[in-house]
């Protein structure tokens, strides 16, 4: 038979006493700390802003909005290469074209659905003629989900609404592309 041997007993790690941690825990260190930082920012002047009235300043890359721009000559930029539509990773982009009487391929139907995109800007990235864009328009919303999805005719129409404040983006980022 063998008999049960006996391990030794740590004394250190069990009931191991700390005059350091007793008079901190009866002196309340930690809640002090705390009201200690707490006092020394409660009269320091708020950095808080009144969003409606007043705004922060955006990010020249920030990704808003989606809009579809036209040449200086009116005509549409899209050449329906449909890149925008196989890169999108949500899939939010719809795209139908149609070959016209020139030869040339244009889009009859360019839908976004709003509810489903990720604001990736891969749609923009991958356009080889600068047609898909996100502006830095914030400020939109929909009450149904109808609402956000935006057809080729408002996505025209937001390009065409804001191409001077798109194209000076565009030239303001021309040197990181």
């Amino acid at each position: 038979m063998s008999t049960p041997t006996s391990k030794p007993v740590d004394s250190t790690c069990k009931g191991a006493f700390s005059l350091k941690d007793f008079l901190s825990s009866f002196f309340l260190i930690e809640l002090l700390k705390g009201m200690h930082l707490t006092g020394k920012y409660a009269f320091r002047s708020k950095i808080t802003l009144e969003y409606p009235e007043e705004k922060t300043p955006l990010s020249p890359r920030f990704r808003g909005l989606h809009a579809l721009r036209r040449y200086e000559n009116g005509e549409e930029r899209c050449i329906a290469c449909k890149l925008c539509e196989a890169v999108c990773p949500a899939m939010a982009i719809t795209i139908e074209s149609d070959v016209r009487t020139d030869g040339s391929r244009r889009t009859t139907r360019y839908d976004i659905d709003l509810t489903k995109c990720i604001f990736c800007g891969f749609c923009e990235e991958s356009c080889p003629v600068d047609s898909i864009v996100e502006t830095n328009i914030l400020e939109y919303h929909g009450e149904q989900r109808g609402d956000l999805y935006f057809t080729k005719a408002m996505l025209l129409a937001i390009g065409d609404r804001y191409e001077p404040e798109i194209a000076a983006n565009k030239l303001s980022d021309a040197k990181y592309r």
